[in-house]
Protein backbone atom coordinates (compact mmCIF):
# COMPACT_ATOMS: atom_id res chain seq x y z
CA UNK A 1 0.00 0.00 0.00
CA UNK A 2 1.39 3.39 -0.92
CA UNK A 3 2.54 5.39 2.10
CA UNK A 4 2.34 9.13 1.45
CA UNK A 5 2.83 10.52 4.97
CA UNK A 6 6.08 10.41 6.93
CA UNK A 7 5.58 10.01 10.68
CA UNK A 8 8.23 10.60 13.33
CA UNK A 9 6.48 8.83 16.19
CA UNK A 10 3.82 6.16 15.81
CA UNK A 11 1.80 4.71 18.67
CA UNK A 12 1.44 0.90 18.79
CA UNK A 13 -2.34 0.84 18.27
CA UNK A 14 -1.94 2.93 15.13
CA UNK A 15 0.69 0.53 13.76
CA UNK A 16 -1.51 -2.49 14.43
CA UNK A 17 -4.55 -0.88 12.78
CA UNK A 18 -2.57 0.08 9.67
CA UNK A 19 -1.09 -3.42 9.43
CA UNK A 20 -4.62 -4.79 9.73
CA UNK A 21 -5.75 -2.61 6.82
CA UNK A 22 -2.74 -3.56 4.72
CA UNK A 23 -3.61 -7.24 5.15
CA UNK A 24 -7.06 -6.33 3.85
CA UNK A 25 -5.41 -5.17 0.64
CA UNK A 26 -3.84 -8.60 0.20
CA UNK A 27 -7.29 -10.15 0.63
CA UNK A 28 -8.60 -8.00 -2.20
CA UNK A 29 -5.78 -9.09 -4.51
CA UNK A 30 -6.62 -12.74 -3.85
CA UNK A 31 -10.30 -12.13 -4.50
CA UNK A 32 -9.52 -10.51 -7.82
CA UNK A 33 -8.73 -13.87 -9.42
CA UNK A 34 -12.16 -15.40 -8.91
CA UNK A 35 -14.94 -13.87 -10.95
CA UNK A 36 -13.45 -14.04 -14.43
CA UNK A 37 -12.65 -17.71 -13.89
CA UNK A 38 -16.17 -18.76 -12.94
CA UNK A 39 -18.26 -21.06 -15.09
CA UNK A 40 -20.59 -18.99 -17.29
CA UNK A 41 -23.19 -21.76 -17.20
CA UNK A 42 -23.52 -21.48 -13.42
CA UNK A 43 -24.08 -17.76 -13.00
CA UNK A 44 -27.42 -17.80 -11.20
CA UNK A 45 -29.04 -15.87 -14.05
CA UNK A 46 -31.13 -18.49 -15.75
CA UNK A 47 -33.81 -15.87 -16.38
CA UNK A 48 -32.19 -13.70 -19.06
CA UNK A 49 -34.80 -11.00 -18.45
CA UNK A 50 -33.16 -10.35 -15.09
CA UNK A 51 -29.74 -9.50 -16.49
CA UNK A 52 -28.61 -5.93 -15.79
CA UNK A 53 -29.39 -3.37 -18.49
CA UNK A 54 -31.60 -0.56 -19.73
CA UNK A 55 -35.30 -1.42 -19.61
CA UNK A 56 -38.14 -0.27 -21.85
CA UNK A 57 -38.48 2.91 -19.77
CA UNK A 58 -34.95 3.89 -20.76
CA UNK A 59 -33.60 3.47 -17.22
CA UNK A 60 -30.84 1.05 -16.24
CA UNK A 61 -31.92 -1.72 -13.86
CA UNK A 62 -29.34 -3.54 -11.73
CA UNK A 63 -30.94 -6.88 -12.62
CA UNK A 64 -31.42 -9.96 -10.49
CA UNK A 65 -29.63 -13.18 -9.68
CA UNK A 66 -25.88 -13.25 -9.19
CA UNK A 67 -25.14 -10.58 -11.79
CA UNK A 68 -27.73 -8.32 -10.19
CA UNK A 69 -26.09 -8.63 -6.77
CA UNK A 70 -22.63 -8.06 -8.24
CA UNK A 71 -23.85 -5.01 -10.15
CA UNK A 72 -25.44 -3.73 -6.94
CA UNK A 73 -22.07 -4.14 -5.22
CA UNK A 74 -20.37 -2.34 -8.12
CA UNK A 75 -22.71 0.63 -7.67
CA UNK A 76 -21.88 0.88 -3.96
CA UNK A 77 -18.15 0.52 -4.60
CA UNK A 78 -18.37 3.34 -7.14
CA UNK A 79 -19.85 5.53 -4.41
CA UNK A 80 -17.22 4.67 -1.82
CA UNK A 81 -14.34 5.07 -4.27
CA UNK A 82 -15.66 8.44 -5.41
CA UNK A 83 -16.11 9.64 -1.83
CA UNK A 84 -12.58 8.73 -0.71
CA UNK A 85 -11.09 10.16 -3.91
CA UNK A 86 -12.64 13.50 -2.99
CA UNK A 87 -11.50 13.14 0.62
CA UNK A 88 -7.81 12.64 -0.15
CA UNK A 89 -7.83 15.38 -2.80
CA UNK A 90 -9.60 18.00 -0.69
CA UNK A 91 -7.62 21.17 -0.05
CA UNK A 92 -7.79 20.71 3.71
CA UNK A 93 -6.80 17.03 3.80
CA UNK A 94 -3.22 17.78 4.86
CA UNK A 95 -4.54 19.51 7.97
CA UNK A 96 -6.09 16.26 9.23
CA UNK A 97 -4.18 14.36 11.95
CA UNK A 98 -1.48 12.04 10.61
CA UNK A 99 -3.34 8.91 11.68
CA UNK A 100 -6.51 10.04 9.90
CA UNK A 101 -4.62 10.70 6.69
CA UNK A 102 -2.90 7.34 6.77
CA UNK A 103 -6.10 5.38 7.33
CA UNK A 104 -8.21 7.40 4.89
CA UNK A 105 -5.52 7.04 2.22
CA UNK A 106 -5.50 3.26 2.71
CA UNK A 107 -9.29 3.16 2.42
CA UNK A 108 -9.10 5.25 -0.74
CA UNK A 109 -6.75 2.72 -2.35
CA UNK A 110 -8.89 -0.24 -1.28
CA UNK A 111 -12.16 1.22 -2.58
CA UNK A 112 -10.65 2.13 -5.93
CA UNK A 113 -9.35 -1.45 -6.19
CA UNK A 114 -12.85 -2.76 -5.37
CA UNK A 115 -14.49 -0.52 -7.97
CA UNK A 116 -12.04 -1.37 -10.73
CA UNK A 117 -12.19 -5.08 -9.89
CA UNK A 118 -15.98 -5.19 -10.21
CA UNK A 119 -15.84 -3.21 -13.44
CA UNK A 120 -13.26 -5.52 -15.02
CA UNK A 121 -14.83 -8.71 -13.69
CA UNK A 122 -18.37 -7.83 -14.79
CA UNK A 123 -17.06 -6.74 -18.19
CA UNK A 124 -15.50 -10.20 -18.54
CA UNK A 125 -18.47 -12.17 -17.18
CA UNK A 126 -21.59 -10.44 -18.54
CA UNK A 127 -22.93 -11.84 -21.85
CA UNK A 128 -23.08 -8.34 -23.38
CA UNK A 129 -21.17 -5.82 -21.26
CA UNK A 130 -21.70 -3.07 -23.84
CA UNK A 131 -25.35 -2.91 -22.75
CA UNK A 132 -25.35 -4.78 -19.42
CA UNK A 133 -22.50 -3.12 -17.50
CA UNK A 134 -23.63 -0.41 -15.09
CA UNK A 135 -22.34 2.94 -16.37
CA UNK A 136 -20.17 5.27 -14.34
CA UNK A 137 -22.45 6.90 -11.79
CA UNK A 138 -22.61 10.57 -10.82
CA UNK A 139 -22.70 11.74 -7.20
CA UNK A 140 -23.66 14.82 -5.23
CA UNK A 141 -22.30 15.67 -1.78
CA UNK A 142 -24.09 18.99 -1.34
CA UNK A 143 -23.62 20.32 2.15
CA UNK A 144 -20.66 18.06 2.95
CA UNK A 145 -17.52 19.99 3.90
CA UNK A 146 -14.62 17.80 2.78
CA UNK A 147 -12.24 20.01 4.76
CA UNK A 148 -14.00 19.15 8.02
CA UNK A 149 -12.57 16.13 9.85
CA UNK A 150 -15.82 15.56 11.74
CA UNK A 151 -17.93 15.70 8.58
CA UNK A 152 -15.62 13.39 6.62
CA UNK A 153 -15.36 10.77 9.36
CA UNK A 154 -19.10 10.83 10.04
CA UNK A 155 -19.83 10.27 6.34
CA UNK A 156 -17.17 7.58 6.07
CA UNK A 157 -18.70 5.81 9.07
CA UNK A 158 -22.15 5.91 7.47
CA UNK A 159 -20.85 4.61 4.13
CA UNK A 160 -18.74 1.81 5.62
CA UNK A 161 -21.47 0.63 7.99
CA UNK A 162 -23.90 0.71 5.06
CA UNK A 163 -21.48 -1.21 2.85
CA UNK A 164 -21.10 -4.02 5.38
CA UNK A 165 -24.86 -4.27 5.90
CA UNK A 166 -25.37 -4.29 2.12
CA UNK A 167 -23.10 -7.28 1.49
CA UNK A 168 -24.56 -9.12 4.47
CA UNK A 169 -28.12 -8.52 3.27
CA UNK A 170 -27.55 -9.43 -0.37
CA UNK A 171 -25.39 -12.53 0.12
CA UNK A 172 -28.40 -14.82 0.51
CA UNK A 173 -29.37 -14.05 -3.10
CA UNK A 174 -26.07 -15.35 -4.50
CA UNK A 175 -26.22 -18.89 -5.88
CA UNK A 176 -22.74 -19.29 -7.40
CA UNK A 177 -20.37 -20.39 -4.62
CA UNK A 178 -17.43 -18.59 -6.24
CA UNK A 179 -19.33 -15.30 -6.21
CA UNK A 180 -20.37 -15.92 -2.60
CA UNK A 181 -16.73 -16.46 -1.66
CA UNK A 182 -15.84 -13.21 -3.41
CA UNK A 183 -18.55 -11.32 -1.51
CA UNK A 184 -17.34 -12.82 1.76
CA UNK A 185 -13.79 -11.65 1.11
CA UNK A 186 -14.80 -8.12 0.24
CA UNK A 187 -17.27 -7.69 3.11
CA UNK A 188 -14.49 -8.65 5.51
CA UNK A 189 -12.46 -5.74 4.13
CA UNK A 190 -15.43 -3.39 4.44
CA UNK A 191 -15.88 -4.46 8.07
CA UNK A 192 -12.24 -3.62 8.77
CA UNK A 193 -12.79 -0.22 7.19
CA UNK A 194 -15.83 0.40 9.37
CA UNK A 195 -13.91 -0.59 12.50
CA UNK A 196 -10.97 1.65 11.61
CA UNK A 197 -13.19 4.68 11.03
CA UNK A 198 -15.09 4.08 14.27
CA UNK A 199 -11.80 3.86 16.14
CA UNK A 200 -10.68 7.20 14.71
CA UNK A 201 -13.92 8.81 15.86
CA UNK A 202 -13.91 7.18 19.32
CA UNK A 203 -10.37 6.04 20.18
CA UNK A 204 -9.86 3.40 22.87
CA UNK A 205 -13.55 2.55 23.00
CA UNK A 206 -15.71 -0.42 22.01
CA UNK A 207 -17.27 1.58 19.19
CA UNK A 208 -15.41 -0.49 16.58
CA UNK A 209 -17.86 -3.31 17.34
CA UNK A 210 -20.69 -1.31 18.87
CA UNK A 211 -24.12 -2.66 19.69
CA UNK A 212 -25.53 -0.59 16.82
CA UNK A 213 -23.74 -2.80 14.27
CA UNK A 214 -23.11 -6.09 16.08
CA UNK A 215 -26.06 -7.80 17.74
CA UNK A 216 -25.56 -8.66 21.40
CA UNK A 217 -28.00 -11.57 21.01
CA UNK A 218 -26.30 -13.47 18.19
CA UNK A 219 -22.92 -11.77 17.72
CA UNK A 220 -23.64 -11.11 14.04
CA UNK A 221 -23.25 -7.89 12.10
CA UNK A 222 -26.22 -5.96 10.76
CA UNK A 223 -27.72 -7.08 7.42
CA UNK A 224 -29.98 -4.86 5.33
CA UNK A 225 -32.00 -5.48 2.18
CA UNK A 226 -31.05 -3.70 -1.06
CA UNK A 227 -34.16 -1.51 -0.83
CA UNK A 228 -32.98 -0.21 2.56
CA UNK A 229 -29.42 0.33 1.37
CA UNK A 230 -30.36 2.14 -1.83
CA UNK A 231 -32.65 4.37 0.19
CA UNK A 232 -29.60 5.49 2.17
CA UNK A 233 -26.98 5.57 -0.61
CA UNK A 234 -29.43 7.21 -2.99
CA UNK A 235 -28.92 10.45 -1.12
CA UNK A 236 -25.51 10.71 -2.78
CA UNK A 237 -26.19 9.07 -6.16
CA UNK A 238 -27.68 11.34 -8.82
CA UNK A 239 -27.66 8.87 -11.72
CA UNK A 240 -31.10 7.29 -11.96
CA UNK A 241 -31.36 3.50 -11.92
CA UNK A 242 -33.73 0.87 -10.59
CA UNK A 243 -33.38 -2.38 -8.66
CA UNK A 244 -36.64 -4.13 -9.47
CA UNK A 245 -35.26 -7.67 -9.23
CA UNK A 246 -33.27 -7.42 -6.00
Amino acid sequence: MKNTVKIQEVNPSFTNRRSFLKLSGLTVVGAGLLLAGCNDTDDGNGNQNQLPGVRSNGIFDLGGGDFGVLTYAYALEQLEADFYTKVVNASGFNSFPDEDRQVLTDLYHHEVIHREFFKAALTEALPDPSTQLLPTLAFDYSGLNFNSRDAVLATAKALEDTGVAAYNGAAKQITNVNYLLLAGKIVSVEARHASAIRSLINPNSNSFAGDDVVSTSNGLDVAKEPSEILGIAGGFITTEFTANYL
